[in-house]
């Protein structure tokens, strides 16, 4: 089995991530802040110590302002949902995920916001220019992901920072949040939304956000806390206000273990290997005939994520061969449609390759060679 789709989700996690969640399920297991015995405060120690570590690695500087959503999806309709009202302007840009599409689609209908769309071209690139050009005088928000899903390409995110001024910049980080440093300061993020399963080694079903100080936003769930149960008015004070019900802390669990791995192992040994597989798996590419490569791929400053097309076969069709083989990657339009517009590849969409640092060499090798087959029909 060779697995070539960590941009959907990493796998295998590292052994941190099993020995965190296992530990928790067997030995903690409480719900945090609903219970003052034992179990209940170690699973709410559980939370606050991932809070706080995951805070400083992202260089936020106040851990109560970190909140835990269910997934990245969710971290990106509380910003955008929970901020932008009747009448106001959002800039965002033509690699978008359909997580910041669609809500920001369902806010024109809703509440007759103004979007405009900058358009990026077929290698990822933004005319940062552009976007200094489309702000207004009513512009509440640029919304953009820093690595794009479907080509792998990164923004300069402090250059775009400069160019906007003061309006809010959320950034939606779901590719690469533990594969590329982050730095809320110095990147001048207001709202950092992600999801842990990816290049974070958490398990699926965890997403999070960081809001910057002096943002409000509304709420997309109310319920209970485990704080001022008293009132029936939902509390008003931070992380409460946006985390409501029964939280997923086995999930937060494996967090912490993924957090310790890519402590022990170094953030930079695991891109340089990254994109050791990125730069393998392009250079043997590009010397098939009929194999169209999309994006730019020079240097090292992309996510791992490699998008392509047999001439003469659908995505579909190459997915289906390579999977026979027990090779799994993802095909079609990766919830990206505007992405995939942009890079000349909609309707049908490409094939993604998204090796992780637990892939072999001895796997692309395999990987390649069945492409090989594929492509010679």
């Amino acid at each position: 089995m060779i697995y070539l789709d960590n941009a959907a989700t990493s796998f295998p996690k590292p052994e941190e991530t099993i020995e965190y969640v296992n530990t928790f399920i067997r030995s903690i297991g409480g719900n945090p802040g609903r219970s003052g015995h034992t179990l209940s405060i170690e699973a709410a120690r559980t939370i606050f110590e991932a809070r706080e570590k995951l805070t400083q690695f992202i260089n936020g500087k106040d851990s109560e302002r970190l909140i835990f959503t269910q997934n990245g999806t969710e971290s990106l309709n509380l910003a955008i949902l929970g901020l932008l009202q009747e009448k106001d302007h959002v800039i965002t840009t033509s690699l978008e995920h359909n997580s910041v599409m669609r809500p920001l689609m369902f806010l024109k209908n809703e509440k007759g916001i103004e979007i405009s769309v900058i358009h990026c071209t077929r290698e990822g690139k933004l005319d940062i220019k552009q976007i200094k050009r489309s702000v207004k005088k009513n512009t509440k928000a640029l919304v953009i992901n820093h690595g794009s899903n479907v080509i792998g390409t990164t923004q300069p995110l402090g250059e775009i920072r400069q160019v906007i001024n003061d309006i809010i910049l959320i950034v939606d980080a779901c590719q690469t949040i533990g594969a590329y440093p982050i730095d809320i300061e110095k990147d001048g993020i207001d709202i950092l939304c992600f999801s842990c399963h990816k290049s974070l080694y958490g398990m699926q079903g965890l997403g999070a956000m960081y809001i910057r100080d002096g943002i409000e936003l509304k709420p997309l769930k109310f319920g209970g806390t485990g704080s001022k149960s008293e009132s029936i008015e939902h509390p008003d004070f931070l992380p409460d206000k946006y985390e409501c019900g029964t939280p997923n802390t086995p999930g937060i669990a494996s967090l912490l273990g993924g957090l310790a791995f890519i402590e022990k192992t170094g953030q930079k040994n695991i891109m340089q290997r990254k994109n050791e597989l990125r730069t393998l798996i392009v250079q043997e590419l590009s010397k098939f005939d009929n194999v169209i490569l999309y994006g730019n791929h020079t240097g090292n400053t992309n996510v791992p994520v490699i998008s392509l097309n047999i001439k003469n076969k659908l995505p579909s069709e190459v997915g289906y061969e390579l999977n026979k083989k027990e090779i799994y990657v993802r095909v079609g339009l990766h919830c990206s449609p505007m992405a995939h517009k942009t890079i000349g590849t909609f309707p049908e969409g490409t094939v993604r390759i998204s090796p992780g640092y637990f892939t072999k060499n001895e796997d692309i090798c395999r990987f390649l060679e069945v492409m090989r087959e594929i492509a010679k029909g």
